[in-house]
């Protein structure tokens, strides 16, 4: 068993789209109308063919309370490995990117956590060698 897709809620389709490609750098795979939602997948550039993340839609009554109860407590929704956590801090800082958590070591990782826009905090992450 692998995972396939994972996902994250958000409050907009198309600003999620837009900051998840054009600030993140991931690159559309799917997007087919579902209604009055899409289906909206993204792989990472450096694994095309690998996990799918879902932008999906965050309409049911739970989600958003559960959003901002993450957010409210400073926990991010979901984290993205990344080769350098500081050289990607800067990167996104200069794009704009809100940081609730500058670079921080943890152990055997560093981390850094930002703003998506969308109802959500993100974190980056690598393993400190």
């Amino acid at each position: 068993m692998r995972i396939h897709l994972t996902s994250v809620l958000v409050d907009d389709q198309s600003k999620a789209l837009r900051f998840y490609t054009e600030v993140l750098g991931f690159r559309e795979k799917t997007n087919v109308p579902v209604g009055a939602d899409f289906w909206i997948t993204l792989v990472s550039p450096d694994d095309p063919d690998g996990t799918e993340l879902l932008l999906e839609p965050d309409a049911h009554p739970a989600a958003r309370p559960f959003k901002a109860a993450l957010v409210a407590d400073g926990i991010p929704y979901t984290s993205f490995a990344v080769d350098d956590v500081r050289a990607e801090y800067e990167r996104l800082r200069a794009l704009g990117v809100r940081f609730t958590q500058e670079p921080t070591e943890m152990g055997p990782v560093t981390t850094a956590v930002f703003d998506d826009t969308c109802g959500n905090l993100l974190q980056i992450t690598h393993e400190n060698t």
